[in-house]
């Protein structure tokens, strides 16, 4: 980092770290007036940029300085970076070329192979697509994307309210049953039988342990779809 713009870097980097994302870019942006080439300036320029969705002024910022940071000692974070803009700029192909060159230079970035993934699934897409698709069927497809997302949230909660009634109604049909099974085993006793369970009953304890698990498994699953969902969010700056 040139000595000319560290003190506008560094001035920027607090109040970025502040979340004033437009204080800190008037701080970058005197970094760059000052050194055009500075790689700290241009790629935090292109942060404050993002954080406040100027794609297309972030991917110029980046753009700036291409040449240098590919050989920079955190040209991981670059490509990353410049790959998470080409996303939000429908860029799909250099997306996909942006994560792959993050991962070239750090193959353990578990968040930049889970992006070159998307990336790659979302170019697929596109090109299945005949890749005419406008910016305009994209902001339909997210809309659609965030209101599956709200009914999925929302079934989910009806669905845990439903398994909580049905897990009452089961215990109460349990606490029932036993009652009258520890009548009948009262009465085996004082006849000297050995209390036997009937075919029905047999029947209706498998399927109480079958939905068990079975709703343990879903419960599971849910978990994991949620894992995935928040890591996906988590990956952008």
């Amino acid at each position: 980092m040139a000595q000319v713009d560290r003190h506008e870097v560094r001035a920027g980097n607090r109040k970025f770290n502040r979340k004033d994302y437009a204080a800190a870019e008037i701080d970058y942006r005197k970094a760059v007036l000052k050194d055009t080439s500075s790689v700290a300036g241009q790629y935090n320029l292109a942060s404050s940029l993002y954080r406040q969705e100027d794609y297309q002024g972030a991917q110029k910022a980046l753009d700036a300085v291409k040449e240098n940071a590919s050989v920079h000692k955190n040209a991981s974070d670059y490509h990353f970076n410049a790959g998470d803009v080409a996303l939000q700029n429908k860029d799909y192909a250099a997306a996909v070329e942006a994560f792959r060159e993050s991962l070239l230079r750090n193959p353990g970035d578990l968040d930049a192979k889970e992006n070159y993934i998307y990336a790659k699934k979302m170019l697929e897409n596109q090109q299945n697509g005949g890749g005419g698709q406008n910016d305009q069927n994209d902001q339909s497809d997210q809309n659609q994307q965030d209101d599956q997302n709200q009914n999925n949230q929302d079934n989910q909660q009806n669905q845990d309210s439903q398994d909580q009634q049905n897990d009452q109604d089961q215990n109460q049909n349990d606490q029932n049953q036993n009652g009258q099974d520890q009548n009948n085993q009262d009465q085996d006793s004082q006849q000297g039988r050995q209390p036997q369970i009937s075919e029905q009953q047999a029947q209706q304890m498998l399927q109480a342990i079958q939905a068990q698990e079975k709703k343990t498994q879903d419960k599971v699953n849910k978990e994991k779809a949620a894992l995935l969902q928040s890591k996906q969010k988590e990956k952008n700056w």
